[in-house]
């Protein structure tokens, strides 16, 4: 039999191409885009050459079944399939591939699950195109509303019910009813695994983070003509407040980002009439993240003040502090012998955590670099990834559940 490298290898190579940017060597994969929707139709076809029925939920969410799909207590595997701008190929897709390469590994070793296995692919991930991140998830939880979700609306203006065809349907308290346990493979987003120098990890706990836009408004004028003490220039509040965020994050060992911006009228030779900014901001700690937050939205407004400019912040997503199951934590990492870590990244993992007993395993980066085309991992550590998912889901689908939680 080929070794599970190669298999892997052979895998993955037949969704490599599919959004690959041919000048920067990233990803774009938007959901609901032509090269996410050639990746969804893959996943139908993995799924049929592995006699798994594929139903698709009301909010773009895809689950293939192994066992009876009505049936309560399934094991839910899988990731998504969407990037970010230019992203890494492995982050989303390699929970995926894995996923069915799992499924392989179980039916070669004469395993048959006594409770269902579901192999899901999540939609917008990673809210690239629609803005909000872990969209599916947070529908399919209730974390927000149908109404809400369906009036997103991408760069283009195309809403995100008119790209799923339908008004999002929205909770599904049924389905996550007959779920016993999520695990999610993901590739390692930083150099954690690297300095332990192990190829996967469990994860325990996801820090809270989430996404504010800052809306600076000011007086659009000529640069030539207009007197630098005569200017409502939004762009120098805006700058400043960019200044003001990576140094409160510094000040509190916290993490913030402000990685995109649209400018009207967008001009070399005209004063900026309105900046919009977005803040990613992480921390350990909730009250690290809120007092983060209040102190940039503080300085941004005392530079307004003196700018003559005005700012708005909107919240436009907030995810808490995730501490995923303890139980099922503890039982993956003596299962694999690994070690356990936590991340600042967010995940479809961690909107679910609060609804069904949830655990991360981590493939190793060699990089370190995610969110980028450097993004990185050996065929050997993904096929490790592979059988340790595979030893998980054979050891929770054939577990009893004890105590209401997993022993």
């Amino acid at each position: 039999m080929t070794e599970l490298p190669d298999r892997f290898r052979e895998l993955w190579d037949e969704i490599a191409p599919v959004g690959r940017d041919a000048d920067s060597g990233g990803y774009l994969r938007y959901a609901l885009t032509a090269p996410e929707l050639r990746l969804r139709a893959w996943f139908r076809e993995q799924a049929d050459a592995r006699g798994m029925p594929v139903a698709q939920d009301g909010n773009g969410n895809l689950f293939a079944w192994w066992g009876d799909p009505d049936a309560g207590g399934a094991v839910l595997t899988g990731s998504h399939f969407d990037s970010v701008p230019h992203g890494g190929a492995y982050d989303g897709p390699l929970g995926i591939v894995s996923a069915w390469l799992a499924v392989d590994e179980l039916r070669a070793a004469g395993v048959t699950p006594t409770r269902p296995l579901v192999v899901a692919a999540f939609v917008e991930e990673e809210g690239a195109r629609f803005g909000v991140p872990c969209l599916g998830s947070r529908l399919l939880t209730g974390q927000i509303t149908p109404e809400r979700a369906g009036a997103l609306r991408d760069a283009s203006g195309v809403s995100f019910a008119e790209a799923l065809g339908d008004r999002p349907a929205g909770a599904d308290p049924a389905l996550l009813g007959r779920l016993a346990a999520f695990v999610e493979l993901h590739v390692e987003q930083g150099r954690a695994l690297v300095d332990r120098d192990a190829p996967v990890a469990v994860a325990n706990a996801i820090w809270p983070h989430g996404r504010w836009r800052f809306d600076v408004t000011g007086e659009g004028n000529h640069a030539g003509t207009t007197r630098m003490t005569d200017r409502r220039d939004p762009m120098l509040t805006y700058a400043f407040t960019v200044l003001a965020a990576n140094k409160e994050a510094r000040l509190r060992d916290a993490h913030a980002t402000v990685g995109r911006v649209t400018v009207e009228p967008n001009a070399t030779n005209a004063i900026p009439s309105r900046v919009t900014g977005w803040l990613d901001a992480r921390a350990a700690e909730p009250e690290t993240l809120a007092g983060l937050v209040e102190a940039v939205r503080a300085k941004a407004t005392e530079r307004a003040r003196r700018d003559g400019t005005e700012v708005r912040v909107t919240e436009e997503s907030a995810t808490p502090l995730v501490a995923f199951d303890g139980g099922l934590a503890d039982r993956l990492a003596g299962l694999l012998a690994a070690p356990v870590l936590p991340t600042g990244a967010g995940h479809d993992a961690g909107v679910l955590a609060a609804h069904v007993p949830t655990a991360m395993l981590f493939v190793r980066n060699p990089t370190g670099v995610s969110h980028s085309p450097a993004e990185s991992a050996t065929d050997a550590d993904c096929a490790a990834g592979v059988a340790a998912l595979a030893r998980v889901l054979t050891e929770l689908t054939q577990a009893a559940r004890l105590d209401g939680g997993w022993a």
